[in-house]
């Protein structure tokens, strides 16, 4: 029986090698699947997901598939990966739903601040006939939806305290490579600037960016709280990762595989999806024992937030489509 193969590489490693060792954990025959993600750490509910996955696909598909998964950017970065599933050199990914702006404006609804009450809500949404179609968006392109993996709702954070909108004037704050993330920073009065994941820590650290806004888990797991001044608990917007994998090569498996395939990815999705808000939570205690400081916001100042980013909406109305927009704010 296989165990999870998760590759680790050093610098002195070329790529190759790198996929050399990401293959040896499977047997002759098998259909392999390389995973590859950014994230790191061992409790990260993306890393949790990733795992389970390959654990199941490698116990209930033993002989027929085989997953190895590549962490924490060791096969890929962020700004490559794409490209490697439609080059065949990987199989699985999960990136951020932010991604997909040259691809597709529809998943921007995910990006749009104060769209989702709570993690409830927007599971609800991805669950919905809606959240399903999404999954289907990018089919044309080669990208061809799994799931939904969850990772909590996203928090600011700046090396200096930002309780209202106005404290963040001026400041310059890392986002993804979306146009709604972007919108959303400028609705602030600050300066959106795009960054890797991976050099987030670097930039904040240096002062290249002054702050960024992520999960919990994200901030523990990446340390991001040794670098802040504190930590604001907006909940203004929800970070999730497109499990996905290429058209192609979903195709191109022996239907029986296929079907089994699909219901592990699902199976491992919905359970993923529950345990997320136990995580969240434990990672924001472990940032508070750690050191980081929290603000937490009155209701009037929570309201001066969502009014300063209501109008992200209509303007990326015609874009996303008002219809994905009422589905998604009325889950």
């Amino acid at each position: 029986m296989k165990k999870i193969t998760l590759a680790l590489s050093a610098l002195a490693l070329s790529l190759s090698a790198a996929t050399a060792s990401a293959s040896a954990g499977c047997d002759a025959g098998e259909v392999v699947a390389k995973l590859s993600h950014v994230t790191g750490g061992t409790t990260h509910p993306k890393v949790v997901a990733a795992n389970n996955l390959a654990d199941r696909v490698n116990k209930e598909l033993d002989g027929k598939m085989c997953v190895e998964v590549f962490p924490n950017s060791t096969l890929f970065g962020d700004s490559k990966e794409l490209e490697a599933l439609l080059l065949g050199d990987v199989q699985i990914l999960a990136p951020s739903l932010s991604k997909f702006g040259s691809y597709t404006r529809k998943l921007g609804v995910f990006d749009l601040p104060f769209i989702f009450k709570d993690m409830d809500a927007a599971i609800r949404f991805t669950n919905s006939k809606t959240g399903k179609d999404l999954l289907h968006s990018m089919d044309d392109v080669g990208f061809t939806g799994l799931g939904y993996w969850m990772s909590g709702m996203k928090y600011f954070s700046a090396n200096k305290p930002l309780l209202v909108p106005s404290d963040a004037n001026g400041l310059k704050f890392r986002v993804q490579t979306s146009d709604v993330a972007k919108a959303m920073i400028s609705a602030m009065g600050a300066s959106p600037q795009p960054l890797p994941f991976a050099e987030v820590y670097g930039a904040l650290q240096t002062g290249v960016v002054d702050g960024q806004e992520n999960t919990w888990s994200n901030i523990y797991t990446k340390k991001f709280f040794e670098v802040q001044d504190s930590t604001t608990e907006t909940s203004h917007q929800l970070l999730a990762y497109f499990f996905m994998t290429s058209t192609d090569w979903l195709e191109g498996l022996d239907a029986d595989v296929r079907e089994k395939f699909l219901a592990i990815a699902d199976d491992v999705t919905q359970e993923a999806n529950q345990s997320v808000k136990a995580a969240e939570a434990a990672n924001r205690d472990n940032v508070v024992k750690s050191g980081g400081k929290i603000n937490v916001l009155t209701a009037a100042q929570r309201a001066e937030w969502v009014n300063a980013m209501k109008p992200v909406w209509s303007q990326f109305e015609s874009d996303i489509g008002a219809d994905i927009i009422k589905a998604a704010a009325g889950s």
